[in-house]
Formats: C-alpha cells, structure tokens, sequence
C-alpha cells in the first residue's frame, strides 16, 4: 500500500466493500509514512455524511455509515491528489439530496419490428454495451466520483429477459444463453455498483406484457385502453415478485401511464391489488420482513390519489416527477405544476425531481452551472423535493454514445462530463456561493483543457450564456415541453402563430416558465395598447441575441492547451448556439409582424415580416453549415412520435440539412402569397372542400349538422358544424358510458378510411376524453391521430369548443377504444391525400387564417 497503514474499525467494516474500495482509491493517491484510520460511527453526523481529520502523518475518517467513510476517502484521495498531503485539515461534510441518481435507457431511437414503444429484450444484439463490463466500471467510477448514489435503467418489461415464472415459462423473451449472461451481467453490474455506494433502481412500464406471452394469450403487448384482466395481473404480479426474490439488492420504479388508463381507477387498481403486492410477495420469499424504498412516477397518473391509496399498504414509497417536462426550461417553475409537485412531496416519503430527455437541448452541449444551480435550489425551495433523478444531457435513446460526427464515436458520459458533475455537486449542496462556484468552475475548465485562468473563465462565460438561450426559446416559443419537439430543428411559422394547430401543450407556457405573454398574447395587448405583463417575447428576442452574441465573444477568446478536438467541438457548439438564437429571434419578430396583420388587414404588417422571415432563413443555413459535419443527428428519438417541427419516422428529418430546404420553401410560399395579395384586393385562405363519407355500416347514426344530437341520452345539441363535415353520418354514443367505461367502436373495411373524433377542448380532471397526447402517451399516434385535424370544428352549446382528430385504419376488422369521458364520434370519410389542419374558428366568428401564407 505504498507504505502507509490502514485499520479499519470497527471489525465488521473489513467486510465492508465500500470501504474497501474507498481504500483502494486512497492507496492510489497517498505516498509512503501515512497513516489512516477509517471507521463507521452513526452518531457522527447524517447519512452518508463524513468527519475528516488529518494532523501531521495521520489521517481519521468517519464515516456516519459506509457510503460516508467510503465518501470521506475519496475526498481526502481528492484532496491528496490536488495539493499533496495536508498536515492539517478538518472537514465535516453531507449530502442535502438523500438519492442522487442517473439513468440509461435500455431502448433504442427507432422501434424493433413488430413491437412497440418501450419494448427492447436485453440482448447482446439490442444493447452490446450492457455486456461490457469495462465500460460498466468507468460509468460507475464516475458516478462515485460524482457521489451519486442511485442508477435508475430504463425499460418497458425487464422482467422476461431476467426471470423465469414456473405459471408463465413461455413468456421469457430471450434463449437460455442469453439468459444466463442477464443473470451473471445483472448481479455483477448490482455488486460493482454498490461497492461504491451506488444502488441500482430498475424502471418498468405498465402495462406491458412481454411478446412471447401476448402471443401466447391472444393479447397486444401494451393496449392504453385496456382494462385490467386476471391473467395479466397475475402473471406481473408474479413477475415482480420473482424479481424481488432473485435480486435483492436492486430497486423497483413504476410507470402506472402511458400504456394504462392514465388518470383513473385503474391506476390504483394496479398499484394497491398488482405492483404492491407483487413487491411484499418478493421479499416473503426472501424471508425478509424489511420495506426497501421504491418509487412512483407520477406520469400520466393522478399522484396524489395514487400515494393516498398506496402508502398506508407501503410507507416507505418515493414519488418521481418530472421537473420541466421533458426538457430544461426555468428555475422559476410556478402555477399547478408546483403545486402538485408540493403535493407529492408532502404525500411521500420523498420527492425525485426528474431532469428529462431534454429535448430542447440535443445534441449541442450544455454546462451552465449557474443555472443547474438555481434549478436545484427550485427543486427542493419551490417543489419541496429531496431527492434528483438525472438524464443524459443528449443521445438518451442512443446511449452510451453522442450524435457527434467523431471517429471512434464520443462517448456521452465524457462529451457531457459537466452536466453530469454540476448537477452532482449541487444535489449535494446548492446553497454554495456564487463567488466560490466561479472559482471552481473555472479551476475544473483550467484543468481540463491546459489552460489559464483567464482562458477558463471565458469558457466559463460562453457556458453560462448559451445555458440561458434554448430554455428561453422552448418556453416562449415552444409547442411542448416533451419530446415530440426536436428544438434544435426549428420549427415553421405556422407553428409560431397558430401553436393550437399543433396540440400547444400548454402547461409550458402557465408552470414552466417565469409568468410572461406567448406571441399571440403579446400581439393581442400590443394591438389593443394594453401593459404587457412577465416576460414578453419581445425580452427573450432581444436577450437571446446578445447572449448568443457573448458566448461566441468569449469562446473567442480562450485558448485550450489539451484535448484541443473537444474544445474545437464545444467552440462550434457555441457558435451553433448564436445562429440557433438568431434563426428563433428573426422568425418570432416575423410572426410578430404576421399576427399584428391578423388584426390591422394592413399589409405594410404583413411586408415588414418578410426581412426577418429571410433572416431566419440565413440564420438556419448557417446552422446547417456548423452541423453538418459536426453531427449524426440532432435528436436521438427517431420514431413517429417526433412531430415538431415535422414527422421524423423511420429516421427522416433528423438533421439541419433535411430541414433547410422546408424552411426555404415556406419563404419561398410566403414571398408568392405576398405578391398576390399586392396585386389583389385580398385573397382568402382556400377553403377544405367536404369530405367525402367511406362506406362502412354503423348503428345510430345521425347528421352533423345544427340541430343534431350526437348523445342517446343527452339533449346537447349541435349549434353549428364545419361544413367540412356535413356529409359524414356521425355515430351516437351514450354520455354514461363514456363517462363509466369510455368509448369502443368496432368495425370492418374494405377500404382504407379515416375514423374521425371529435375531442372537447378543456382542462385536464373533467368528464370529457382526454385528445391524443404525446407527452404522456407513446401510442397516441400510432394511427396518425395525434395532432387535430380541425381545430375549433364544432359548437355544442354549454361545452367546450370541439377539435377533431382523425385515426387512419386500412382494410380488415378494426376495434377502436378511448378511455373515459365525452367525445364525438363524427362518422368514417375516404382519405385525403395531403390534408393539412386548419382552424375552422367558429369558436372566434371573423377570426382570419393566415396559415396559408406560408403553405
């Protein structure tokens, strides 16, 4: 041991693998004639806390439990590493977070044929790099060197790739050589794990089925509407339980959402008589009489009655949530989003903030550590949580490697490695000082790249200006927060001033965000000479320019002395950062301009947008320009739920260069449509012409049209209807039970057709339908169905205004089920080729469509 003495104490702590490996780090570092004495004392400080004291030879470390000790020496192998042996030192320190945790995903950016969403067997082929154990050691190390506690993997149904059920042998979905290697990979990547104090959590979805059982059943693997059945219940009862027993030292997250009911029964159902129970019949068998943690998502669910059913059967259940969606968007998170994010913690034994996708931030780097900062300070002053969930910065779905363009590919855990560290340093302690955290940063950047102080302190500056500018622009120029949105992509004017068209998820603007005005508010107060209120978008233009403008500056001015291909990357990254702001500025000054039109019929309005449409224009070229041989991809998720700013199946729309010529054409239209409206008195938008009906039979029909009724024991009545729609024969439905069992219509083709319903436009926590929602559900648009067709196409009197969605069926036997709630059912129509939505606005009479301005 390089000449220095170790005794460990208590007797028992020589069996302690922590503190084993914590010795091991220390022999690394330490030279000879040192002496070290590590020991276990409870009563010395919080969990996972440590007392450091070192004077002249020797060195104490105490530890309040073996995380602490191991903690305690890797702080002094850091320190020793740093500045040599210190002939005193006193130091006391703890963690404020109790998880601090990262997550992999064991999924894939495109789906496997025939399956579904979150369905990837672990195998060698799905996933080569779960069976390298090498690159298992260097994730780990640095996870203990970030001292993060907790390893969450991601997967829809782990289960039938790491158990067999004695009821059910026909459902593992993987051959017994593979098994085996699940087995040994699994229990050796649990046991390296916790020596260095990290314990591992295995996230599933529900409820999903594996293939081979639905196969065998006559079952889909995963079916959102389905209701709970016997045989599913208990073979995932079963199946959890066996995972229990074989795996003692792993953790358990649930997901009720997403291929379950949603918000209901159901989910309570499953978790108090199914998951619960599943989980106490595992440690049964085990003979253990303990309560390990487990965790919620609260997902797609409703929290608080899940944790009210739930903890009196199980006290000791964590709630995970997700803090600004599926993306990085504030520090000032308000409204009902914190509310509940209140609730949750109060419920639980604790809440687990999520840091998610981050969909508005791939694949460019990111590294503020003065905004990780404050989003970690919101976390637990704002939200109540006490605990950190961390995705990758980028790539989740391509793991371990990042988009970049690199040869070999760059690993994301060394591309991203200031993500990683900021975010673990302030889940330890957020309330450091400001003066103290610029020191530091710019000790580490100075380290990393060889460097001088001034040069880090530049790279510094250009971090903490590009971390402001893709947060601002999702938050006030976004569609979503989920990752349906590729930010980095862009997105078309229509979708600037007409959002609603494109399913405007609207928390984004009313939680996720400090309280400010979209576009349409602040055009709407600008023409009517009201105060505008928060931040405008009028603010964010403005300051994402010269933030982008200061980045670039300082990148500029710093000079690496080491690992001089990653600092060129991040330098294009910044540069990338500056025209990604000036694409968003010049194009929201443009639909300024358009939806001020919409108000004034002043076509000097309408001209002022075009320079700043040909601005973003320029803006987006040079984007494409710094990418192009910069990246593989701009989002990792490549399936069909991408749709913002357009449908990226099958691996299409993934780069700037697919996305230039798009954003071309749309100036090219509006430059065309400009001319026109010179040389005319005023064109209207094209009217859609009326479907034309499909030839399929169905029971209780009725017109759409005024005066129908589309409910058999209801007198709502149609005031008014698109003529788009008055030649389909709607199909009546019972308003009890829609609301007591939910909406199946069953049917057969002979032709493909589009089934087309009608969905209330309100608030979440009523009695109508839930629409299509990719943000909360992987299928929602398996069928097409996800976006509305036809915004505001219907008015019943005494409810919401209708949008209508349109699911698209080929020939055969189809059954269609919808979950609890109102909604219409407006009959079957021949495709459209080439449809596009529109507003038919009868909730706004005189409201113009300028969408067509630019289609």
């Amino acid at each position: 041991m390089k000449g220095f003495i170790i005794i460990l104490f208590p007797l028992a702590a020589l069996t302690q693998p922590r503190l084993e490996y914590g010795k091991q780090r220390l022999a690394a570092v330490a030279g000879g004639g040192q002496n070290f004495i590590i020991k276990i004392d409870s009563t010395s400080g919080p969990k996972e806390g440590f007392v450091i004291n070192v004077a002249k030879n020797t060195a104490v470390i105490t530890g309040a439990d073996a995380s602490g000790a191991l903690y305690g020496c890797l702080t002094l192998a850091d320190a020793i590493k740093a500045h040599g042996w210190p002939q005193s030192l006193h130091l006391a320190d703890h963690p404020r977070m109790v998880l601090r945790g990262t997550c992999i995903g064991l999924q894939k950016p495109t789906l496997l044929p025939g399956r579904g969403p979150y369905e990837y067997p672990y195998t060698p082929q799905n996933f080569p790099w779960f069976y390298d154990k090498t690159l298992w050691r260097k994730y780990l190390d640095s996870m203990v060197d970030n001292r993060l506690n907790t390893l969450y993997l991601w997967n829809g149904h782990p289960f039938a790739s790491l158990v067999r059920l004695p009821d059910y042998p026909y459902a593992v979905e993987v051959d017994d050589n593979i098994f085996r290697k699940n087995e040994e990979m699994y229990r050796w990547l649990t046991t390296e794990a916790d020596k260095r104090g990290i314990w591992v959590i295995q996230l599933f979805y529900n409820i999903i089925v594996s293939k081979p059982f639905a196969e065998h059943n006559h079952l889909k693997t995963q079916d959102r509407n389905r209701h709970i059945i016997p045989i599913i219940a208990d073979y995932t009862r079963k199946s959890i339980a066996a995972f229990v027993k074989k795996y003692p030292n792993v953790g358990l997250m649930f997901t009720l959402g997403e291929a379950m009911e949603g918000v209901g029964q159901d989910d309570i159902d499953w978790l108090t008589n199914t998951i619960i129970p599943g989980i106490r019949d595992g440690l049964a068998a085990s003979g253990r009489n303990d309560l390990p943690p487990i965790v919620l998502r609260a997902h797609d669910t409703d929290g608080p009655a899940d944790l009210k059913a739930a903890m009196p059967l199980y006290p000791n259940l964590y709630v995970e949530a997700k803090y600004n969606g599926e993306a990085l968007t504030t520090y000032t998170p308000h409204g009902a989003w914190a509310d509940l994010h209140r609730q949750l913690s109060t419920l639980s034994k604790g809440l687990i903030e999520n840091v998610h996708i981050m969909a508005n931030l791939e694949p460019f780097r990111y590294g503020s550590p003065d905004f990780i900062q404050k989003c970690v300070q919101a976390m637990h002053n704002v939200y109540g949580a006490n605990s950190l969930h961390l995705y990758p910065q980028a790539s989740y779905w391509d793991w371990p490697y990042a988009a970049d363009s690199a040869n070999p590919k760059l690993l994301e855990m060394d591309r991203d490695w200031i993500w990683y560290r900021a975010w673990a340093r302030y889940a330890w302690n957020s309330d450091r000082p400001r003066a103290e955290e610029e020191k530091y940063w710019t000790t580490q950047l100075a380290a990393k790249y060889a460097c001088d102080s001034a040069s880090a302190k530049n790279i510094l500056d250009a971090y903490e200006q590009s971390g402001e500018i893709s947060p601002k622009l999702l938050r006030r120029f976004g569609i979503t927060d989920g990752n349906r949105q590729t930010m980095t992509l862009g997105e078309f004017m229509t979708q600037l001033i007409d959002p609603e068209r494109y399913g405007l998820f609207t928390l984004l603007y009313e939680s996720e965000g400090p309280p400010g005005e979209s576009l349409a508010e602040y055009a709407a107060r600008q023409w009517r000479h009201q105060p505008h209120t928060g931040e405008t978008p009028v603010d964010v233009i403005n300051s994402v320019r010269e933030e982008a403008n200061k980045a670039a500056t300082a990148i500029d001015k710093a000079v690496a002395k080491r690992d001089n291909a990653e600092f060129d990357r991040l330098k294009n990254d910044i540069y990338c950062y500056k025209a990604l702001a000036g694409f968003y500025a010049a194009k929201a000054e443009a639909a300024l301009d358009v939806l001020r039109y919409s108000y004034s019929g002043n076509l000097a309005d309408l001209q002022k947008a075009l320079p700043a449409l040909q601005s973003s224009v320029d803006q987006f070229r040079e984007l494409t320009r710094l990418t192009g041989p910069a990246y593989r991809y701009a989002n990792s998720m490549q399936t069909q739920q991408r749709k913002i700013p357009i449908r990226g199946a099958n691996g299409r729309y993934i780069t700037w260069s697919e996305m230039l010529p798009l954003y071309e054409e749309e100036l090219h239209h509006f430059k065309t449509h400009l001319d026109s409206l010179k040389t005319t008195s005023g064109q209207p938008a094209p009217t859609p012409q009326p479907l034309e009906p499909a030839n399929v039979q169905i029971k209780s029909p009725y017109s759409i049209d005024s005066g129908a009724h589309p409910f058999t024991d209801s007198n709502l009545t149609i005031q008014a209807a698109t003529p788009v729609l008055r030649n389909l024969q709607g199909i009546q439905q019972s308003v009890t039970t829609q609301r007591t069992v939910g909406t199946k219509i069953t049917f057969t083709t002979t032709e493909p057709v589009d089934l087309l319903v009608g969905f209330f436009n309100h608030k979440k926590g009523s009695d109508f339908a839930s629409a299509p929602q990719l943000e909360t559900d992987a299928s929602a648009n398996d069928y097409g169905q996800a976006e509305p067709w036809i915004t505001n196409a219907m008015i019943i009197a005494g409810m919401p205004p209708v949008n209508v969605h349109a699911w698209s069926f080929q020939p055969g036997a189809h059954t269609l089920e919808l979950g609890k709630g109102l909604c219409l059912i407006l009959g079957f129509a021949k495709p459209q080729p080439n449809r596009k939505p529109f507003d038919a606005a009868l909730n706004e009479p005189g409201k113009k469509n300028l969408d067509w301005l630019f289609e």
